[in-house]
């Protein structure tokens, strides 16, 4: 199911960003725990920001991340409930 959502102009570069990181999460045993920001320093590497932006997006990504996560094993445990008796 597709869902729509609104991103402030603020949030745009965040968003973005956080977008184009969609298949670079570390993952173990319990599923996934964090972004590779590896991968995400050298994207903003390449985004030419000033260090204050860079501070600020490594912060926003942040955010996001923690969110994520949280509804990513919020959704795993729906689903283990589900195969339950």
């Amino acid at each position: 199911m597709e869902k729509t959502v609104e991103v402030f102009p603020d949030n745009w570069q965040a968003a973005v960003l956080f977008l184009r990181m969609g298949n670079n999460w570390r993952v173990g045993p319990a599923g996934p725990y964090g972004l590779d920001f590896n991968v995400l320093f050298h994207k903003m590497d390449r985004m030419k920001l000033t260090p204050e932006r860079y501070e600020e997006l490594e912060e926003e990504i942040g955010v996001i991340e923690d969110a994520a996560l949280q509804t990513m094993h919020a959704a795993a445990k729906r689903a283990a409930g589900k195969g339950k008796p």
